[in-house]
Parts: structure tokens; sequence; C-alpha cells
């Protein structure tokens, strides 16, 4: 008789979009994202960070203040899209932790992306959400916000003989 307790497809790409998140040196929020293709196979992660050759010990991490973060982090879906090394992603999905700026939605009309499968919405009501929120619905592209029919997720390293 097979496992019943197995994770959703669904789960199983965002959890996989919030342990790219581990990644992030962001001490603030940590996004990740994953994208998959038609056929179910993961086609890129990304997650917030420093552009590549820019050291996260170098360029600040703060929110506020004359030099900030904001002028050179590169958020997890970009990320994700530009670490596709141009493979076709016309009809994928987007799994990200945190629904994705105005900018990041550019980027995922463009790239082809048909659905963006998101868990939290915590800026749904500024300026830069609702823009993309505007934009992503008129180019097509689905909207899911996911209610996990787990909670947590737990690895365990240590691995039995």
């Amino acid at each position: 008789m097979k496992r019943q307790d197995y994770i959703s497809w669904d789960e199983y790409f965002m959890g996989i979009a919030m342990l790219a998140a581990k990644r992030s040196k962001d001490p603030n929020t940590q996004v990740g994202a994953c994208i998959v293709s038609q056929d179910n196979i993961i086609i890129s992660t990304g997650y917030n960070g420093m552009p590549k050759g820019c050291s996260d010990d170098e360029f600040p991490w703060c929110r506020e203040g004359a030099d900030t973060k904001y002028a050179y982090v590169v958020h997890a879906e970009l990320n994700a899209i530009l670490n596709a090394n141009g493979r076709d992603l016309r009809g994928s999905r987007v799994y990200v932790s945190l629904f994705p700026c105005n900018e990041c939605a550019k980027a995922i009309i463009q790239c082809g992306a048909k659905e963006v499968l998101y868990l939290s919405d915590k800026y749904a009501d500024t300026p830069s959400t609702q823009a993309s929120k505007r934009m992503l619905q008129s180019a097509g592209v689905k909207l899911t916000q996911l209610e996990p029919a787990i909670k947590t997720i737990t690895l365990d390293f240590g691995m039995k003989k």
C-alpha cells in the first residue's frame, strides 16, 4: 500500500520557494521563488539578494536612511527569471512566498508565465502591489493565494542508515 501523507505539487513547489528564501541575507524579509514548467519540472529558483559580484557585506541592508537596500537588492522572482538562463518560461507557474511587486510583475508578464501562486499578500494595500495586480490580471496571469493543507514541512538531515 502506498503512503497517503505525501505533499501536493503546490506544497512541494512552495516548499522549494520557502527553502530558497532561507538563502537570503536580508535581516528583515526573506523571499523565495520557484518557477515550474507545465510538466511540473522545476526550471529555476531565486531569492532576494545582492546581484552576482556585489558583496552582501559591502552593500546596505537597512530599510531607512540615505542608502538603503532597495536600490541594490534583486527580488526573488526576478532572480529566478534571470537564473533560468534564457530557458523558455512561457506557460510556467511562479511560486513565491510574498506577492510580487510591480517591477517583478512586469518581468513575470514578459517571460510568459501563466500563473503566480503566493502565500503572503501583506502589502496588498500599497500602490506597488495594486499596480502589480492590475498588470498581472490585465495580461491574463492567474493569481492564486495558496492555503496549504499543511502548515510545516520538516527537513531532517540525519539520514538513517
